[in-house]
């Protein structure tokens, strides 16, 4: 399976595109400045106390900008200019910031749609010129692509091993191995870590709910009963979240339909391995990628909105690869809306289904945490790659260089976007090197 890119990777969106990403941070803007919903989900816990009126609209801006800048700036906007397909922290974090930040209603949609405006009209133009520069330092990030593609695959591995001990990850890594290199002798066009991580993800679901049954059954067998308090402040709290979002159902899912719509139209991908796949037209790939993904996320998304009243802009998430393998947008603004429907009105009833299965919820957190240790190394690596593709052994000083000092600073740009970013600013002195006649660019 190849995972180059095409030289030109292009961000010419046409003129319906360009109306569904303009209308679609419309809508998220108003939506966040109504408290309903967030994309970041660091910034979903602070929502309650602004919600309840113990914090100001302009803490709580704060608080989202602090928690949003460095994946937008480091993360977002280097993956989409990479790959050619926009992505969540670009499209959507923004205008967490921009609906939290406007003080009345009419302004947060009017502020969205102008950051869509930005992101369809003002990105396809620094494309260009990056690309026409000396030292292409937009081409030679797409060297990330490879090691983001085949690490990821080993997200259920880690999350194993964290879990149930190093017999069970040996296995499940021993297991991960031979598929991915079964996958890529027997069906070398596929993705070679598509049957590799839907193995590894079953696998994990499987020990984590035979876990929480035989304890279940461990506890009947003692006579030990569940204890439901009827004035449990949390399940009071859970009630009132679950309320006030299926009071706003109808807007929800017109949410849930443009989300589901951006992401038939393939201009879109839900997460970094995803944005390569899109970029490469690997739709179905994507889709599984994605919806590998969703099972790390349900219990965060659904127990912070639970807890907060504020529930996530792409919801589960499940409606990225629903949209990827729809046939035509309006079918997948459709399925999108029922989808969205769905998720808001279960809500109260997974929060109570997790609450009966502990490994299952420990199970979601160490996806989470597997899926940022393997995307930071593979990030960090095809950053590395990036750099000695447009500089050698210098480009190789100077973005690894950006990328120590930003440690040794105390991480002003997070972890996860340094990297990106300091290979975007590392080309930027590259080519400033080369008019000073003080480098040669690297040819081929």
């Amino acid at each position: 399976m190849s995972t180059t890119l095409a030289a030109g990777t292009s961000l010419d969106f046409t003129l319906a595109q360009q109306l569904t990403v303009i209308a679609l941070c419309a809508l998220t803007a108003y939506i966040s400045h109504m408290a309903l919903a967030v994309f970041n989900d660091g910034v979903r816990p602070f929502l309650l106390d602004f919600i309840q009126g113990r914090t100001t609209r302009s803490a709580t801006t704060a608080v989202s900008f602090g928690l949003s800048a460095g994946f937008i700036f480091g993360l977002g906007a280097p993956m989409a200019l990479s790959t050619g397909v926009l992505n969540p922290w670009l499209v959507f974090l923004p205008t967490d910031i921009l609906g939290m930040l406007a003080p009345k209603k009419w302004l947060a949609p009017i502020l969205g749609g102008a950051w869509g405006a930005v992101v369809v009209f003002g990105l396809n133009g620094a494309n260009n010129v990056a690309h026409d520069l000396p030292v292409d330092f937009i081409t030679a990030m797409q060297q990330m692509s490879t090691p983001i593609l085949f690490l990821f695959a080993l997200f259920p591995v880690l999350a194993i091993t964290k879990q149930f001990g190093r017999k069970w990850g040996a296995i499940a890594g021993v297991l991960e191995l031979a598929l991915v290199v079964m996958t890529m002798k027997v069906w070398p066009k596929m993705f070679a870590g598509s049957l590799a991580m839907a193995v590894g993800v079953l696998m994990l679901i499987a020990l984590a709910v035979t876990k929480d049954m035989k304890q279940r059954r461990a506890d009947r067998a003692a006579g030990v009963t569940e204890v439901v308090l009827a004035d449990d402040p949390m399940a009071s709290l859970f009630s009132a979240s679950a309320a006030r979002l299926r009071k706003y159902l109808p807007l929800f899912m017109v949410l849930g339909a443009g989300v589901c719509v951006l992401a038939q139209m393939h201009i879109f991908g839900g997460g970094e391995a995803t944005s390569f796949l899109i970029a490469k037209g690997q739709y179905s790939e994507a889709a599984q990628v994605d919806f590998y993904r969703v099972f790390g996320f349900i219990p965060l998304i659904a127990t912070t909105a639970l807890a907060s009243g504020a529930y996530g802009i792409a919801g589960f998430t499940l409606v990225y690869p629903i949209g990827y393998l729809m046939p035509n947008p309006f079918l997948a603004a459709v399925v999108g809306a029922v989808v969205f429907a769905a998720e808001v009105l279960a809500l109260s009833y997974i929060g109570k289904v997790l609450g009966k299965l502990p490994s299952v919820r420990d199970s979601s957190e160490h996806l989470r945490s597997a899926i940022g240790d393997t995307l930071q190394l593979a990030i960090l690596f095809g950053s590395l790659m990036a750099a000695n593709a447009m500089g050698g052994g210098l480009g190789i000083l100077v973005v690894g260089g950006l990328y120590l000092m930003n440690e040794a600073m105390g991480r002003p740009v997070v972890k996860m976007a340094a990297a990106p970013a300091a290979v975007i600013v590392g080309g930027i002195l590259l080519n400033v090197l080369y008019w000073l006649d003080l480098f040669t660019p690297i040819k081929g």
